[in-house]
């Protein structure tokens, strides 16, 4: 879907902007609130445009508000006096009060946002589609990176503010976003779907007790739900060189082969017999099946350790119960 299409079905989903209605965007001049007048008036809307100008880096100041006005036919206002990012923000949004206001927040901010918030308050409270005050924001299901491809798309110019990186929303997106994506390349999108309130992977396998699904935490573990019994299992760990595995030291003089947790429904390879008998017949206590390694290739069990041996397979019980 392009993203003049998804803007508006987020406007629909959110009923920010009556169809073919009268707004303000609230305008810097960077890519997000350029992209956000552009894609407005495409999409219909009659759109006019505000520039709050701070004054806050001298000339470069005075160049955003000239932009504005130049390229995106912008009112200019004096919005001088605060000193404090909240301050700042207040004064902004005191302007056009009258009449229904837009701004071009992002997911990308979103994501800043309930990190910042997370660690200052503890809450995971994102940007609403719509302020209190009214302020509507359509775009906050498109990235910041995107806002920028539709402006170069549309050879529609815009400004970078040089002063973010000092602020703290500029740290976010400098360094700790950067180290965060280091560790999961899927963080902004993870903490995207915190700020919406999305329910997680181990959310939906929990809500529901039909049939069975496995989900890899991460960790080494592993959560199992087979219709309405939920447990955790350690992670299937490939069977190079030597594993460790609860009481269990295990390893292989052959390749491709795993150590993981038992599963209802394991049979011995190439034959028939079950691995809750093979438990059964060992007098192996209930409770602790589910933590006894096994040793697979792809879905057949080719040993279980102490009890069924395989050639190449060797395994020693390091502490008994």
């Amino acid at each position: 879907m392009n993203i003049p299409s998804r803007v508006e079905q987020f406007i629909r989903t959110y009923d920010l902007i009556p169809p073919g209605g009268e707004l303000t965007c609230l305008v810097s001049g960077g890519a997000d609130s350029t992209c956000l007048w552009h894609v407005l008036r495409a999409l219909g809307y009659r759109v006019s445009a505000l520039h709050v100008n701070h004054a806050l880096r001298g000339e470069a100041s005075d160049a955003d508000a000239r932009f504005c006005a130049d390229q995106l036919g912008a009112e200019i206002v004096d919005g001088s006096g605060g000193t404090t990012e909240a301050e700042l923000r207040d004064i902004r949004y005191s302007f056009a009060t009258d009449r229904l206001r837009a701004t071009g927040h992002t997911a990308s901010d979103q994501v800043e946002t309930v990190l910042y918030r997370l660690v200052a308050s503890g809450t995971t409270k994102g940007i609403k589609p719509m302020r209190e005050d009214g302020v509507v924001r359509p775009l906050l299901e498109l990235w910041g990176e995107e806002t920028e491809e539709y402006c170069r798309a549309h050879g529609l110019a815009f400004r970078s503010d040089a002063s973010n990186a000092d602020t703290k929303r500029g740290l976010i997106r400098a360094e700790i976003l950067p180290r965060l994506r280091a560790l999961h390349p899927a963080a902004d999108r993870n903490l995207l779907r915190l700020a919406q309130g999305e329910p997680s992977a181990l959310d939906e396998l929990l809500a529901s007790t039909s049939g069975s699904k496995r989900l890899d935490l991460g960790a080494g573990l592993t959560a199992v739900r087979e219709y309405g019994n939920v447990w955790l299992e350690r992670t299937p760990v490939a069977l190079d060189g030597e594993v460790r595995w609860g009481d269990w030291r295990i390893a292989a003089d052959v390749p491709g082969l795993k150590v993981r947790a038992w599963r209802a429904g394991d049979r011995l390879a190439g034959r028939s017999k079950k691995i809750q008998d093979v438990f059964v017949d060992a007098k192996i206590p209930r409770s602790a099946r589910e933590s006894w390694p096994l040793v697979v290739r792809g879905d057949d069990v080719v040993a279980v350790p102490g009890i069924v041996e395989a050639e190449g397979v060797r395994a020693e019980r390091v502490r008994a119960h």
